[in-house]
């Protein structure tokens, strides 16, 4: 489509050279603020545990600032959008924009330009880069912050492996690959029908394989009667996998796309109580970045129009709907993981709600 004034490509550089400076100054500076924050925090234990300094910039903090930046890249995108397009309206440079022949419809270009490449990075952390990020922020964390050494794992866990086969454990070591209690229940139309007991259970990470000293077999028939024995030399091969033992929105944190999806469709066949949790994480890593279109046609829309009190009004008011729809997100994200709603529309919903209200805005805008 060819422009009808060649100038507007230089409003198009312009206002996207905005766009997009504002937001990385925006980003650094209070990425700045936050790892001075968290050294201060965590100084005593990289003192006591004896953190290399290479390991403590490379190993953590470098991998910490890309999931900081996605964490918050919706928040400063539209803070970024409303700070400086406000700026411009306060000066009557849009003014100026739309009294020369220019729409705002076509004003919204090189916003949404902008939009699709703070998205399209979002989008790229989100699925590939920040999980890889996570595992070395984790290891990290084991090795050198007291805190988080030890939990990693439940005291008490209880994973369904199977339809109708559960297995509880209680006390998992990472360490030494050991749970101190372990039990392996099988139920049948919500009977049980035989459970195993094992004290001093010990996996094997290269067979996959659980072992113990002695091992207690419960049977129960049609009538409810018991059937017990004691055994020798536990040996089994259950389809558990020990990362599974781990808490698991930390575990999916952990996981690029194609590792979830695959993750997804184990605990679906294994008939997982997880699966909404999963498909929460699944859905929110696309719906996330999307939102960057969203709040960028907010911003503009909202900010665009000179008023009294100026940028300060439109900070605020700004500030105020990103913030309640960061809040109807997780809200949305409790209900889905408890089951009331379907995790795809409990994802989305915030989405769909502030896209109405973006369109909204958008005519009511100044054309």
């Amino acid at each position: 489509m060819k422009l009808r004034f060649p100038g507007y490509k230089i409003l198009d550089r312009y206002i996207l050279g905005k766009f997009l400076s504002t937001y990385f100054f925006a980003i650094a500076m209070i990425i700045v603020v936050v790892v001075l924050f968290d050294y201060v925090e965590k100084i005593d234990d990289f003192t006591e545990l004896h953190a290399p300094v290479r390991k403590v910039i490379f190993d953590y903090y470098l991998n910490f600032i890309p999931f900081f930046i996605n964490q918050f890249s919706g928040l400063f995108t539209f803070i970024a959008c409303i700070f400086f397009t406000s700026k411009m309206a306060y000066q009557t440079e849009i003014v100026a924009m739309l009294s020369g022949g220019m729409s705002f419809r076509r004003l919204m270009w090189p916003y949404f330009l902008g939009a699709l490449i703070i998205g399209g990075l979002s989008l790229t952390l989100n699925l590939w880069l920040i999980p890889l990020s996570q595992r070395k922020i984790v290891a990290f964390e084991s090795q050198y912050i007291k805190r988080k050494r030890n939990t990693q794992y439940d005291q008490h866990i209880y994973r369904q492996i199977e339809p109708g086969t559960f297995a509880y454990v209680r006390g998992y070591r990472d360490a030494s690959h050991q749970a101190s209690f372990f039990v392996l229940e099988h139920y049948e139309e919500g009977a049980m029908t035989r459970s195993l007991e094992a004290s001093d259970t010990k996996f094997d990470p290269a067979t996959k394989r659980w072992t113990a000293p002695r091992y207690v077999m419960r049977e129960f028939d049609s009538l409810g009667v018991e059937k017990f024995g004691q055994y020798r030399n536990l040996d089994t091969l259950i389809n558990l996998d020990v990362n599974e033992l781990g808490r698991v929105n930390e575990l999916i944190q952990t996981m690029n796309i194609v590792e979830l999806n695959r993750f997804l469709a184990q605990q679906r066949a294994k008939g997982s109580d997880e699966i909404g949790l999963i498909e929460v994480a699944r859905h929110a890593r696309y719906a996330y970045p999307l939102s960057t279109f969203i709040l960028t046609l907010i911003g503009v829309s909202l900010s665009s129009r000179k008023v009294r009190g100026g940028t300060g009004l439109h900070i605020g008011i700004g500030t105020c709907l990103c913030f309640s729809y960061i809040l109807f997100n997780r809200f949305f994200e409790e209900f889905a993981k408890s089951g009331s709603l379907p995790p795809g529309l409990a994802v989305w919903l915030p989405n769909i709600i502030y896209l109405c209200i973006g369109v909204y805005l958008y005519r009511k805008a100044p054309k």
